[in-house]
């Protein structure tokens, strides 16, 4: 088993009356991108607490390199995680935030100014944190989990607070982390940003596994439901022309096109062609990561 191999097998929390998680089971592999999806209350942060040891499961094993996170010798340089935006002292630096964190560790204070690099917050090392934006205070957070040089990366949210020119930023740090051979394992409600930036994804729903691979792999599952884009000014002609074809559904859309389902593209242009109806647009429509995650968690509560 690899060093930065994450194995959740059989998970499961309960509270009270309350199933968080519900036998999950899923692998992070080093090197990837892995995200980790589900509607609110789906169990996502119950499943990222219980990997760092910081919630006991009901049953079940979630470890990190074939370890539980508590029996690791070195968690600092084996796992960074943050699970929430970075907190701090309010009249403390960034800089002596994390020279404080080093101190801990055993670990030269340069590294302070080193992650501070690594993150773009050296301009902002000498601000106190009270000054810091939320999305400056996400950055901290990062850099504080990166303190150890860890080969794993465990972050929730990380895109809260961010700007789009910070998404960005993040997208191109967690990647290049990944190229590394690190493992990093990223919670997010931002599903293009998550298109963009996985190369895996886990998509759970009230605390099980609703589907696990890599993001090509899962939106080609999808593709069995064909979806084509028409414009026309005779829709209902449109409709009439397709009736014929078991499966086929014409439906309005808000800009003023229509969605068909049901049919492939040239099957639409011949039917319309048939029925003598204009086209002033034919175009397949390829699944995106966001209306996979809304067809696969359809009616899935996230909290039972």
């Amino acid at each position: 088993m690899s060093d930065g191999q994450l194995v959740v097998s059989g998970l499961t929390k309960r509270y009270k009356q309350l199933m968080a998680v519900d036998g999950l089971s899923f692998t992070v592999e080093p090197g990837r991108v892995t995200g980790f999806l589900g509607p609110n209350g789906a169990g996502k942060t119950t499943t990222l607490r219980m990997l760092l040891n910081l919630v006991t499961p009901t049953a079940g094993t979630a470890t990190i390199g074939g370890q539980r996170y508590a029996d690791l010798r070195d968690p600092l340089r084996t796992v960074g995680a943050v699970l929430e935006a970075s907190s701090a002292h309010r009249g403390r630096t960034g800089r002596n935030h994390l020279r404080v964190i080093c101190a801990a560790a055993g670990l030269p204070s340069r590294r302070a100014d080193e992650v501070l690099e690594m993150v773009g917050l050296t301009p902002a090392a000498k601000r106190k944190f009270k000054g810091y934006s939320l999305g400056m205070r996400q950055r901290l957070g990062i850099a504080a989990a990166m303190i150890g040089d860890p080969r794993v990366l465990i972050l929730d949210e990380p895109a809260n607070g961010l700007d789009p020119e910070g998404i960005r930023w993040m997208r191109g740090f967690l990647q290049n982390l990944a190229q590394q051979g690190r493992t990093v394992l990223v919670s997010s409600h931002l599903l293009s940003e998550m298109e963009l930036l996985a190369d895996d994804v886990v998509i759970i729903a009230a605390g099980k596994l609703i589907r696990q691979g890599p993001v090509s792999e899962v939106l080609a599952s999808m593709t069995a439901t064909t979806h084509v884009r028409v414009r026309t000014p005779q829709a209902d002609a449109l409709g009439s022309a397709l009736e014929g074809i078991p499966g086929a559904a014409v439906t309005p859309r808000a800009d003023g096109s229509l969605l068909v389902t049901g049919v492939e593209a040239p099957a639409v242009g011949k039917a319309a062609l048939a029925a003598g109806v204009e086209l002033h647009e034919l175009t397949p429509e390829r699944p995106d990561l966001e209306g996979v995650f809304l067809e696969l968690t359809a009616g899935k509560a996230g909290i039972r």
